[in-house]
């Protein structure tokens, strides 16, 4: 499968730089667009679960990776949940 980089910028200006183990992120998350932090974190979510399960069709197990990712981004995302009006933007997926 084809990995996905995507740079996402979080509300104080830092950028986390990510990794999708499939092109598949592209339909839940677009270049360029801010998307509040609850919403980020749903399409975050949606689409590194979507991306396991095509490795999971492809190879007969899902990605530790895409897991492992999810974890980081919420992790990182944390920081964030008491700062009103927080989004998150995505800069660049490749």
């Amino acid at each position: 499968m084809p990995m996905t980089q995507f740079d996402l910028q979080w509300p104080d200006g830092s950028v986390m730089k990510c990794h999708s183990p499939s092109t598949i992120i592209r339909d839940y998350l677009v270049v360029g667009k801010e998307y509040t932090l609850a919403d980020f974190l749903e399409c975050a979510e949606k689409g590194l679960g979507h991306a396991s399960e095509r490795v999971r069709e492809k190879y007969g197990f899902a990605c530790s990776m895409a897991a492992d990712q999810w974890d980081l981004i919420r992790i990182q995302s944390d920081r964030y949940q008491a700062v009103p009006a927080a989004k998150v933007q995505i800069l660049r997926i490749k």
